[in-house]
């Protein structure tokens, strides 16, 4: 099968498209025809060796973290799945590469495809998705009335996070370009904070909830506009102890883990509010709901650009450098 790996951590000139062998499913997996991939800024995090240390992969290493395809085979203790079902997919962490033709995925972690979306729309969802679920369902428990702020709304992550806010009844705030204001109030945002002119600090107050995408100074400004209670959910600040404990880490890693996120939990806990990073985990069952959601016409999918399989390599230089005006990047196989 066509497959884009890497044989060395390094920068985008590691990427390469190369056969490998076709995938033989497991007896609880599904063997899966890839018919598109969205790119997610953990590829490029993946690429760059950023997780290596936690996420220790045998090279060469084939990307990707997304997908939509057909079933084409399945193996003995598979239930649920046949060949034919149209599905889609973020492959256990441990399980990545769907920049190939083929993939093998656990059936826990798989589900059929909503119904009203394209191959290309489905691609788009299973990581952002299941990322914007397991903070503002799973971790925050969003109840109705409270105020939530989700950063960069018109990214990948916040397109889908804005809508899923809404259908839990949150009043919801977001930062995103003036350009952007438009999508972002659509997807369900009822304040706007033009990052690019506002310090969403001065403007916010009062917040039960955060989901932080951005890391760094966005980070401890974020845990300012809680109030106390609130809580601080990030996919881009420091690791913690928890991640570790997850992950299934040694305890020296554990420890140097729990030490990065020293300083903005102390913060955090100063001012009352909590704060926890969340690196997102496969599940089926929970992409199934979000098909539901989907389905009924609850979210939608944002695709910026759809680019062919051959050119799977400039599809990542665009997403990495900040190219696309809103949502995802995908990748059409032919």
């Amino acid at each position: 099968m066509k497959t884009y790996l890497i044989d060395k951590y390094g920068d985008q000139s590691a990427v390469r498209a190369a056969e490998m062998p076709d995938p033989e499913p497991g007896a609880d997996e599904v063997l899966v025809k890839v018919h598109a991939a969205s790119v997610n800024p953990l590829d490029v995090k993946i690429r760059d060796g950023d997780f290596k240390l936690i996420l220790p992969y045998r090279l060469p290493l084939v990307l990707g973290n997304d997908l939509a395809g057909v079933v084409v085979r399945v193996g003995s203790a598979v239930t649920g799945f046949a060949v034919g079902d149209e599905v889609y997919a973020r492959p256990d962490k441990d399980r990545i590469g769907t920049f190939a033709e083929l993939i093998a995925v656990h059936q826990n972690d798989l589900a059929h495809k909503p119904a009203t979306l394209t191959m290309a729309e489905a691609a788009s969802l299973p990581l952002v998705a299941l990322t914007s679920w397991q903070a503002l369902v799973e971790r925050a428990q969003v109840q109705p009335g409270q105020k939530v702020l989700i950063h960069a709304g018109s990214g990948g992550v916040g397109t889908i996070a804005l809508q899923l806010a809404r259908h839990l009844g949150a009043h919801v705030a977001t930062t995103a370009s003036a350009a952007n204001a438009d999508l972002v109030k659509e997807l369900g945002a009822d304040v706007v904070i033009d990052y690019r002119t506002q310090d969403f600090e001065e403007h916010l107050d009062g917040y039960d909830v955060v989901l932080d995408t951005q890391g760094g100074k966005t980070l401890e400004k974020s845990l300012r506009v809680l109030k106390p209670g609130g809580k601080v959910i990030s996919i881009a600040g420091p690791p913690d102890a928890d991640l570790a404990r997850e992950l299934g880490t040694n305890p020296v890693l554990r420890q140097v883990m729990n030490g990065l996120s020293f300083r903005t939990r102390r913060h955090a806990k100063r001012r009352g509010v909590t704060y926890s990073f969340l690196f997102m985990k496969a599940d089926g069952e929970q992409l199934r709901a979000i098909t539901r959601l989907v389905d009924a016409g609850k979210i939608r999918p944002v695709v910026d650009r759809v680019f062919p399989f051959e050119q799977t390599r400039e599809a990542m230089e665009y997403a990495e450098k900040g190219r696309a005006k809103a949502g995802k990047v995908v990748i059409a196989m032919a």
